[in-house]
């Protein structure tokens, strides 16, 4: 790779930075892709992944756009027809698909089957250069671009470098982009089980003063759970035998669940990131490189696909007018279409989480009696489930 040339360097081969070099690619533009490891081959006799996102309306549009939608869906995805979600039994709030007049409210896809299938139309691409295993040393602005130079002492040029390596990038850190950034007093734990009946296709939140608990229903009879909950207690979960694992559950989890078998678990600390700018000249961040949110709604990748979205459609524009792509003016048009949707986003996620995370009487039952009213808004609650999906 020594002394070669791109339009553009994609740090970060995931979700979203192959979605955003297959976009790019689509459009002419000459994408190299940096990544320290290739996806895992799809093995259908596997469990699924522990890391699960559930894809918007929206997003899924994209996918289809850039023409891996179908790959996906012959590995494996499930639909989702219905959200739940509440505190007190009679304060439910239901979000359906048939509301909006839509065949579902998404899909949960497995995150290793929606990096995979993007891989594979990348490797596929003409205009796109995989480079891999491959690690990011140093990152140079120049008169025209960038120069990334990695550990095995080769070099890159590329007229727009772009940081699509998640929450901590490497690609931030260098550009010495700050960001305002918090800990939420809560960890979240991920459990793949096996249920006894098949999962339907509603997935669910309940409340509790220890923090939501979450269903999301899967192919076959498998699901994942979400389990919020202080630090301490989601470090005793992960220390426990599976068999363990299952009691807790049962005496945790409303009686909705039923019976399920633990099979995979794994966890994380929550952490609330925003960048302070997404742009510079000849450099942007995209996903969780730009913002991280509370997966309270599991909004995160598909706010990472609508900055894909916005991008490459301010990249190919700029560039059909003659404009100069990579400047700081047009990078910026970018930064403004994407950085107030996703402010919004990650302030709603906040203060709902602040709103039903204070166990005091008088507001369990004003945030109960806003759920009842949520549920009876009509219009307004057809307006809110629209803006979740991107529509």
């Amino acid at each position: 790779m020594s002394n070669q040339h791109t339009d553009v360097a994609i740090v970060g081969g995931g979700m979203v930075g192959g979605a955003l070099a297959l976009g790019l690619a689509q459009q002419g533009f000459t994408v190299t892709v940096i990544e320290q490891t290739t996806p895992p081959e799809f093995d259908p006799a596997s469990p699924p992944d522990v890391r699960i996102s559930a894809i918007s309306a929206s997003s899924v549009g994209l996918l289809r756009g850039l023409g891996v939608w179908e790959a996906i869906q012959v590995m494996r995805t499930h639909r989702y027809r219905q959200l739940e979600t509440w505190e007190w039994e009679n304060a439910h709030v239901v979000f359906n698909a048939a509301e909006l007049k839509l065949p579902e409210l998404g899909y949960m896809v497995e995150n290793n089957v929606l990096q995979l299938a993007l891989w594979q139309a990348l490797e596929a691409h003409e205009n796109i250069s995989l480079c891999v295993p491959s690690s990011l040393e140093t990152l140079l602005h120049g008169s025209d671009g960038y120069v990334l130079g990695f550990t095995d002492g080769s070099e890159l040029k590329a007229k727009l470098a772009v940081g699509a390596d998640g929450a901590n990038s490497q690609v931030r850190h260098m550009a010495g982009i700050g960001v305002h950034a918090w800990q939420y007093p809560q960890s979240c734990m991920l459990i793949t089980v096996q249920c006894e009946n098949e999962p339907g296709d509603s997935t669910w939140q309940q409340f509790t003063p220890n923090g939501p608990r979450a269903f999301l229903p899967l192919f076959d009879n498998w699901a994942s759970l979400v389990w919020y909950d202080t630090p301490a207690r989601i470090r005793q979960l992960q220390s426990l035998p599976l068999d363990q694992l299952q009691r807790e559950i049962a005496n945790t989890f409303p009686s909705r669940l039923g019976n399920v078998k633990p099979v995979a678990a794994g966890a994380f600390p929550l952490t609330r990131r925003h960048a302070l700018r997404y742009v510079q000249p000849n450099l942007a961040l995209v996903g969780d490189a730009a913002h991280t949110i509370h997966p309270l709604a599991g909004q995160g990748v598909n706010l990472g696909y609508r900055d894909v979205d916005v991008l490459v459609d301010v990249l190919a524009n700029a560039r059909s007018h003659g404009e100069e792509w990579s400047s700081l003016s047009v990078l910026k048009r970018y930064q403004t279409r994407r950085m107030a949707d996703n402010y919004l986003m990650q302030s709603g996620m906040d203060l709902f989480y602040a709103s039903f995370s204070n166990d005091l009487a008088p507001l369990r039952m004003l945030r109960n009696i806003g759920l009842m009213a949520a549920e009876r808004a009509g219009g307004l609650k057809r307006q809110a489930l629209k803006y979740a999906l991107g529509l």
